[in-house]
């Protein structure tokens, strides 16, 4: 079969809060757009999971004149503030304050201008029609916005329903990302690899469907892939957040910043059945749900004074702590005392602890820490400009700096909308002022289709599910919550021989889905592995004993 070759202004990997929201403004602004995923359909990645909330502090709550106005911005400078000093008290000051800043000021008008206005979103309200705003752990007041607790899925219906409708926007699924297209490492023209500037050309993807991969050339390439949360053995991400931008990244030369800084959520459902945990949302903890130890008695007093509201790193930590002295596997949330319907107010985890048996509103619900955001990623600024010219990336992928050591509850949902509106605008604009800025057409032909190396078809399940076992266990056991020199040594080791064995395998068999993602994982694993490393200090996600 014929490998299909495709040529786009641009090509965003990733369907996410991010990558819709960047797909919607440019299109919004006349561009046409090439939209792909790994998934089967729009909904298929983690932004969809998400269930606190966004936050959101608005300078327009009152409309009115003179003093009123001035009150109005008043309250927002100062919340904007406010919001500032709990993400950097979060993030231990490791944040970058620029990002910060922007995210604080700009945040609020992409809530309204995307979401309230554009899209739509049923945002939870009170009886006065006011938004109804809770509080999770880390933040000094409530300003999160939210559905219920299925607020990933309310937004993401909503932009997809958007997305889909838009006339210069191509939606491609089960398309799975192999590899950036770069000048200096695939032209195959040797001038090309004398230019100072290597440059992104786009990307070769897998089409599960026809099992074929594809060329796929574009003008700006935008990496949303999402997490990398499913490297690791306890994980809440969906199950194709492997690491693909961090891998591809990491082949092409492309700058990372802060991968040692993986934030493990406290309180997912503890049931072995499950590949994925369920989540069970801090924003339990805000509207008074307690931790326990294994004898029923809170505990996180102990550890901080902010109680079960301290951040994820803090909370995280302290249950590792009790369970290592305790031996037990988990824990527990009791939200049988919360002055809330929790059926209403959190029909997600209702269900879902209801499927494996567990009444919350009379029961303890078992919990333990998992896998769940990853703080650090691509380096890029506040446009989502990558050190390689041409390249772009958005959301959890990316590292604007924004989360430093550990990101503060529901900054994600709102990063995505963020950064992936912003690089649109800056897009559009950058295009308006440089018409013509296409690849040449010389070098769009200096680019080979995709060859296959190796012809065996031997990507069996059981080898693949052994490897990714032996990744997600050297990850969770020496990479995990807490690490040691001698944890990350072993662990560096171990991965140093796996990444090799599997990139040999890679080579010699026939590719395929499932052996993309498990290269993927791999070469994500290690290089986190490294990082973390390098990091001598203990801060944050990055704890060491």
């Amino acid at each position: 079969m014929v490998s299909e070759r495709r040529y786009v202004p641009f090509l965003i990997i990733g369907t996410g809060i991010a990558g819709s929201t960047c797909a919607l403004t440019l299109a919004d602004a006349g561009e046409e757009v090439l939209l792909i995923n790994a998934g089967d359909d729009l909904l298929d990645g983690n932004s969809t999971l998400a269930q606190g909330g966004i936050i959101y502090q608005s300078a327009r709550d009152n409309e009115g004149e003179g003093s009123k106005a001035a009150t109005t911005d008043k309250n927002f400078r100062h919340d904007a503030r406010s919001l500032e000093h709990d993400i950097l008290l979060a993030g231990h000051n490791y944040n970058y304050h620029r990002a910060v800043r922007w995210l604080c000021e700009n945040g609020p008008g992409c809530v309204e201008d995307v979401l309230l206005s554009r899209a739509r979103i049923p945002f939870d309200t009170n009886p006065d029609g006011s938004f109804h705003l809770t509080r999770e752990g880390g933040h000094s007041r409530p300003r999160i916005l939210h559905k219920a607790d299925y607020t990933g899925r309310a937004i993401m219906e909503g932009l997809a329903a958007c997305v889909a409708a838009h006339p210069r926007i191509t939606c491609l699924h089960r398309m799975s990302a192999i590899d950036l297209l770069t000048s200096h490492h695939h032209a195959q023209h040797s001038q090309y690899r004398y230019d100072v500037c290597n440059r992104c050309l786009g990307a070769y993807v897998l089409n599960e469907d026809s099992g074929e991969p594809e060329t796929i050339l574009a003008d700006h390439t935008i990496l949303a892939t999402g997490g990398v949360g499913q490297v690791f053995l306890h994980s809440t991400n969906s199950d194709n957040c492997v690491g693909t931008a961090i891998s591809m990244a990491v082949r092409a030369g492309v700058a990372l910043a802060n991968i040692e800084f993986m934030q493990f959520h406290p309180t997912a459902l503890y049931d072995d059945k499950q590949s994925r945990r369920a989540l069970i949302t801090e924003a339990m903890r805000g509207e008074g749900a307690r931790l326990l130890d294994a004898h029923g008695k809170p505990f996180m007093e102990r550890y901080d004074t902010r109680g079960d509201l301290a951040p994820r790193d803090i909370v995280s930590q302290a249950m590792m702590h009790e369970m290592l002295h305790s031996g037990s596997p988990y824990l527990y949330l009791d939200a049988s005392r919360m002055d809330v319907d929790v059926e209403t107010r959190f029909p997600t985890v209702f269900s879902e602890c209801k499927q494996v048996g567990i009444d919350i509103r009379k029961e303890a619900i078992p919990v333990v820490p998992c896998a769940h955001y990853f703080c650090g990623g691509i380096l890029t600024n506040l446009h989502g400009k990558t050190s390689m010219q041409g390249l772009y990336a958005i959301g959890e992928c990316a590292c604007t700096g924004l989360h430093g050591a550990n990101r503060l509850a529901s900054t994600s949902l709102l990063e995505g909308l963020s950064f992936g509106r912003n690089l649109a605008f800056y897009l559009a604009e950058t295009g308006r002022k440089k018409r013509g800025g296409h690849l040449p057409e010389a070098l769009r032909r200096a680019i080979p289709d995709w060859h296959h190396e190796g012809d065996e078809h031997a990507d069996d399940p059981a080898l693949v599910a052994q490897d990714w076992a032996n990744i997600r266990n050297t990850m969770w056991n020496y990479v995990g919550i807490s690490r040691t020199q001698a944890r990350l040594t072993r662990a560096f080791e171990d991965m140093r021989v796996l990444v090799r064995h599997i990139h040999d395998f890679y080579k010699r068999t026939h590719i395929s889905k499932r052996l993309v993602q498990l290269f993927h994982g791999s070469q994500t694993a290690y290089a986190i592995t490294q990082a973390a490393m390098r990091n001598h200090m203990s801060i944050g996600c990055h704890h060491r004993d």
